[in-house]
């Protein structure tokens, strides 16, 4: 009998929670078939057969959460030469809870759909049968598309008769819940961690946006479109190495500050499962166009739930622009062990008064930046985002420290 058990999907991966089972007891499975999907604290993944057989008992039951190295499921080999040499690493200690075997479900043929888990997610919260959607793509792959049109055909209103009642009687109708696990339960831990280790201080600026956005039009109109985001990383990238302590990780344990010396940037970012943080490793080796790209292709991945885990490694560093979204100002918690994270809201359009005294309009951008008060202070935080500012201000000169 063959353990299926929970390994590390993902770096520094601990736990992780059952979110799906892709067989039933009974079924038959090959070599590397997934067999359950597993939510853990940046993703979903499918965890696959190690050998061909049959599902013989499903031990933990979906929702709950194990430790790395738990059995999750039984696999009856079909032959011998099937037999793996490890199935996967041994769990650094045992549940203290007894686990719940599921009741056994009478085996039934099924198809193996291909589709991602975030595809998959969409249909069982709709309750539909993935099975039963008609993939679009040539390759048989199931997309979100086509599970929500399965979804409104379904539930198209039809014609029907309405029923003339003599007396009409209401019921206090109950609160809708939504579940608090997975992803979201993960994103909690994190962000408690952050707030209860680290006293915050978060300091806010304004930039004038005018003459880098008139740099990019004027790029644009020439056939070179680059995400404003590049240039910012670039700006921060320059003030980093002249402020490191803000790209550090206190060392309590060995009393010291870390300085980084890698420029991995996370990029916090809203998907359908909640906020994530792909991140751009060695973002200081990469050129504008490089960095463009890169930005690009992230945010498609996680908007479409297909982030890998090598997007989701540790990162140095993190911004947030929420300016698309309309913010004006916000106090972002910090991207825990790092020592700062700086948020970028909306550009507007407001009256200044220049330096001759003369009203002119500008396009302003407000930023907010928390750090760690243990690790840095105020009028440092303050010499970091003036220095920021003076390169976007003045993109130029940014563009000179780049040469």
């Amino acid at each position: 009998m063959i353990e299926v058990k929970l390994h590390d999907v993902g770096e520094g991966m601990t736990e992780g929670e059952i979110a799906h089972y892709l067989v039933q007891v009974g079924d038959h499975v090959t070599t590397d078939q997934p067999v359950v999907e597993v939510a853990t604290d940046k993703m979903v993944a499918e965890l696959p057969a190690p050998v061909s057989g049959i599902v013989k008992e499903i031990i933990i039951p979906v929702g709950q959460t194990v430790q790395v190295g738990t059995t999750l499921l039984h696999i009856e080999a079909s032959n011998a030469s099937d037999m793996p040499v490890t199935v996967a690493p041994e769990a650094s200690r045992v549940p203290e809870s007894v686990p719940v075997a599921v009741p056994p479900v009478q085996a039934s043929p099924t198809k193996r759909v291909l589709a991602t888990p975030y595809t998959r997610k969409i249909a069982r919260d709709h309750g539909i049968d993935i099975e039963a959607v008609t993939a679009s793509d040539p390759s048989g792959r199931v997309s979100e598309d086509d599970v929500l049109r399965f979804v409104q055909a379904a539930t198209a209103p039809q014609e029907t008769a309405v029923p003339i009642l003599e007396e009409v009687t209401y019921q206090e109708a109950s609160p809708e819940t939504i579940p608090f696990r997975g992803i979201r339960k993960q994103i909690a831990k994190k962000m408690t961690q952050s707030l209860y280790t680290i006293p915050h201080v978060t300091h806010f600026e304004e930039v004038d946006m005018t003459r880098l956005l008139a740099l990019r039009a004027e790029w644009k109109a020439a056939g070179r479109n680059i995400n404003i985001n590049a240039f910012f990383i670039k700006a921060l990238i320059v003030a980093l190495k002249e402020y490191p302590v803000f790209h550090a990780k206190l060392d309590e344990a060995n009393e010291c500050i870390r300085l980084e010396q890698d420029f991995h940037f996370g990029m916090a970012t809203e998907t359908p499962d909640g906020l994530m943080v792909p991140v751009i490793r060695h973002a200081d080796q990469l050129s504008l166009t490089e960095l463009h790209e890169q930005l690009v292709a992230l945010q498609q991945r996680a908007q479409n739930g297909a982030l890998r885990a090598a997007d989701l490694k540790p990162s140095t560093f993190t911004m947030s622009n929420v300016g698309p979204l309309g913010s004006t100002g916000a106090t972002p918690i910090i991207n825990y062990p790092e020592t700062a994270l700086i948020a970028f809201h909306k550009t507007k359009k407001r009256a200044c008064v220049d330096e001759d005294d003369q009203i002119v309009v500008r396009s302003m951008m407000n930023l907010s930046m928390s750090f760690d008060h243990r690790v840095a202070d105020g009028a440092t935080a303050v010499a970091f985002t003036n220095r920021f500012v003076s390169l976007i201000e003045h993109p130029t000169t940014l563009l000179l420290e780049l040469i």
